[in-house]
């Protein structure tokens, strides 16, 4: 008699078992009913939906991702559901990546982070191509750049003046100044022994940027002419030249470089 009731209590339970494991707002999983996946794929990967039923797109990064009960949308693998102050209402946020540093892949790209990285991967195997992974973090190995060239100046003797130049490169450029020269000698590495110039180097504004400057004070006649400014790395190298004009008057330095008198 025993067993022959323990029985009736289990029998009604396992149809109870769908609905119990759907959770609230979910109805009894049937495979049949649902959707297929896009043809094209999902960029983001696919999951199963909040229910556990049904094969779903996962929400891409900056996508709406939450929601309530069976609505509710989820984010791939590697993202994570962001809610503002207003969202929590609604409960509903943006997907975002959980990792914020850049990554450099294995076909030689930088990507502002993993997830992105995860996306071009999948968006190449899709095309026939091979899986991109994780070479190392931060930003790919790169030949110097010059983002900034050094300039025309115009000045008078006894002035004081400055050649700026600024380059980007991964592993952070080494940068030096040279002086062009005429004759035999093509250019002569700075400072030098001239006790009025100077060198002056820093890092930045951006990583891996490099900042230089060529400082003369007082200005001379020999000091005016061109100035090479020279960016190099293990990768490769980069150079731009700017120049030093020695005038006779303010009103030349106005003429040649349209500025007014109160601006000097």
């Amino acid at each position: 008699m025993k067993s022959r009731s323990l029985s009736l209590v289990l029998v009604p339970l396992l149809f109870l078992l769908p609905v119990l494991r759907a959770g609230p707002g979910c109805a009894p999983c049937d495979p049949a009913q649902c959707a297929p996946l896009p043809a094209e794929g999902c960029p983001a990967g696919s999951l199963r939906d909040i229910c556990g039923c049904c094969a779903v797109c996962a929400a891409a990064e900056g996508e709406l991702c939450g929601g309530r009960r069976a609505a509710a949308r989820r984010c791939g693998s590697g993202l994570e559901c962001v809610r503002s102050d207003d969202d929590k209402k609604s409960k509903t946020g943006v997907c975002a990546c959980k990792s914020t540093y850049e990554v450099c892949g294995t076909d030689g790209t930088t990507y502002r982070n993993g997830c992105a990285l995860k996306t071009a991967s999948m968006a190449a195997q899709k095309e026939g191509g091979e899986a991109i992974s994780i070479q190392n973090k931060g930003r790919c190995a790169s030949a110097p750049i010059i983002v900034t060239p050094p300039g025309q100046v115009y000045n008078v003797s006894g002035s004081q003046v400055y050649l700026s130049c600024e380059a980007v490169g991964v592993p952070t450029p080494v940068l030096t100044w040279r002086k062009v020269l005429g004759g035999k000698r093509k250019a002569e590495l700075l400072p030098g022994d001239r006790d009025n110039l100077a060198i002056q180097t820093r890092g930045g504004p951006e990583k891996h940027q490099v900042t230089g400057w060529v400082l003369i004070s007082p200005l001379t006649e020999e000091e005016a002419g061109s100035y090479e400014c020279h960016a190099a790395n293990s990768k490769g190298e980069a150079s731009a030249t700017g120049a030093i004009h020695l005038v006779d008057s303010i009103d030349d330095i106005i003429v040649k470089t349209g500025m007014k008198e109160d601006e000097l």
